[in-house]
């Protein structure tokens, strides 16, 4: 009998072992022993469809080149996006399927702000980490969260350059166009704030309207700003709904000028706009895409032509950066990787360059640029600096 037991108990012993071989030693949701999973819910159809789209090829172009390479520690990164067309229900459903059924590692690149506040409803209480949502929203970035991290500029940073770029020529007048979501009311506090700093004395509020989220019947918001005369139009909204206001403001003789904060989808926008997009002022969060003045940039786009793209935007170089600074974090949390540890990687990363692009993460501080400058769309359509 006592035999019996000693060869059952090494026989369970030796089962476990195998089991341990078999499996691996990580036992890390959305890890492993030859992939690494991170999901990602964006507009790949829609109205907004052009900044997922962006967003990911930036992305999944760099991670396809450290796939090519081994790896990280001999796994894949394997990148799962899923189509909310820019609407946070649908966001909300594509969170809960990427953390409960696709078991991912990590949530990437997330596009837009009421659609990231959805999303981290989810994360949040599950701990996984929310690595670069494409939102510059103070409500994505307070109340600190250990989990989050963002690699952009916030939209305070970006009205606040707005906002002082308009006291610097001259001009007095602001009204704001907003969307009646988080995203739009962001931007109208952004400026909002900016207007009570004291270096912007003599600029003030005189009109503000809401439209739609990815609605393109603006005629309501354009007479009720224009009723107030303003000398500047900011507009926070995506580039179907900014075209629009653009050309019916302009139908009705307006020829003052306009602002956007980058998350407009600036390639879109020039496009829309053509000939009528002379002078539409973009706020940007990342580097300069079409030309080769910095490292990041060029390698960037050495790597868009090698896969056949030959058009740059801005909506690709932040996939692409924030793919690399994401992948850093993998290297620095070393073989056994864990969110843990992947977390503490990222808060190692103080003053990290990324090819002239520098990001600041550390244990209290999760937002890793305050980098703002501006850029105009000239009468051929071209985005310059």
């Amino acid at each position: 009998m006592q035999s019996r037991r000693i060869t059952a108990l090494l026989a369970m012993f030796a089962a476990g072992i195998v089991g341990i071989a078999s499996g691996g030693a990580h036992a890390e949701t959305g890890v492993t022993n030859d992939a690494i999973i991170v999901g990602q819910s964006a507009p790949m159809s829609g109205p907004a469809a052009q900044l997922g789209q962006q967003m990911n090829r930036g992305a999944q172009l760099y991670f396809n080149a450290v796939n090519a390479a081994g790896g990280i520690n001999g796994r894949k990164i394997e990148l799962k996006v899923l189509d909310d067309f820019y609407e946070p229900d649908a966001t909300a459903r594509n969170t809960k399927t990427l953390i409960e059924d696709t078991k991912v590692f990590a949530l990437f690149g997330y596009v837009g702000t009421p659609t990231s506040l959805a999303a981290l409803k989810i994360a949040n209480p599950a701990g996984v980490p929310f690595f670069a949502p494409y939102s510059g929203a103070s409500a994505l970035r307070e109340p600190f969260a250990r989990n989050v991290f963002h690699v952009r500029a916030s939209y305070n940073d970006e009205t606040a350059a707005i906002v002082q770029q308009i006291h610097t020529t001259g001009l007095k007048r602001i009204a704001v166009i907003y969307n009646d979501d988080a995203y739009g009311k962001a931007g109208l506090d952004g400026v909002q704030r900016a207007l009570k700093l004291p270096a912007n004395k003599g600029v003030s509020l005189v009109a503000q309207a809401s439209v739609v989220r990815n609605t393109t019947d603006v005629k309501s918001a354009i007479t009720t700003v224009l009723e107030q005369k303003p000398d500047v139009v900011v507009v926070i909204s995506a580039y179907q709904t900014v075209a629009a206001l653009v050309k019916g403001a302009q139908e009705q003789g307006y020829a003052g000028q306009f602002y956007n904060v980058s998350f407009v989808g600036t390639k879109a926008l020039a496009n829309a706009l053509g000939k009528a997009g002379g002078g539409v002022i973009i706020s940007q969060v990342m580097p300069y895409p079409y030309s080769g003045a910095s490292p990041v940039v060029r390698d960037y786009q050495k790597l868009l032509k090698s896969d056949g793209i030959t058009d740059f935007d801005y909506g690709s170089i932040e996939g692409y950066v924030a793919a690399r600074v994401f992948v850093e974090g993998l290297k620095r949390a070393g073989r056994d990787l864990t969110r843990e540890k992947f977390v503490g990687a990222l808060e190692t990363m103080g003053n990290y360059d990324v090819g002239g692009f520098n990001v600041n993460f550390s244990p209290s501080n999760h937002v890793g640029s305050k980098f703002v400058e501006m850029t105009i769309i000239n009468s051929n359509g071209q985005v310059i600096r």
